[in-house]
């Protein structure tokens, strides 16, 4: 190959960049404008597969818990991560609280938040959690494939995540999403 026309070749990489990027971002525009556009549908490689195995210390004065003490009732039940400076967190506490008066278990896990912080977001804004747990390394997150906080799992009797919801709940979500999935569950 010449080198003039390497030097073409060179000189078009940004354009063809361009362009791609352009098209992505014009298939974006047109799911927007038709209303398929959802930007907590991430996908997750969870849904459909067993919870990921993990056992991990409480927060006082909760003790902690493990995949097996979600999975023991035998019903569908929600993992919830939050953090003490996650504002969304905060947001998202009135819902959890409408989880909590349905009668669906809702295990918490604290991700990388001191203790002190946690035990303080929970007097502020609520404790609706069966039980609270403590992911101080961010180890059990990664094999929950989390993308930040909060982030919600809905898991099956039988322990296999059905559900995932990156971002806040609210009680639009939980009415018109989450007890229709638990529902079919039951």
């Amino acid at each position: 190959m010449a080198v003039a026309t390497r030097r073409r070749l060179l000189l078009l990489a940004p354009l063809a960049a361009a362009a791609a990027g352009g098209g992505a971002f014009t298939a974006l525009l047109v799911r927007m404008q038709e209303g398929t556009y959802d930007p907590h549908a991430l996908p997750s490689p969870l849904v459909g597969k067993p919870l990921p195995r993990f056992d991990l210390p409480g927060q006082p004065p909760s003790p902690g818990f493990s995949n097996a003490d979600v999975t023991a009732a035998r019903r569908p039940a929600i993992v919830n991560f939050f953090a003490s400076w996650c504002v969304p967190c905060v947001q998202e506490a009135p819902a959890l609280a409408l989880v909590k008066a349905a009668g669906i278990p809702l295990w918490g896990i604290a991700y990388k938040d001191q203790p002190e912080k946690t035990a303080q977001f929970l007097a502020e804004n609520g404790d609706p959690y069966v039980r609270v747990a403590r992911d101080q390394t961010g180890l059990v997150a990664i094999n929950f494939g989390l993308y930040g906080v909060p982030e919600s799992y809905l898991v099956d009797a039988d322990g296999i995540v059905r559900w995932r919801w990156a971002g806040g709940l609210s009680g639009d979500i939980i009415r018109q999403d989450l007890m229709p999935r638990v529902k079919a569950l039951a």
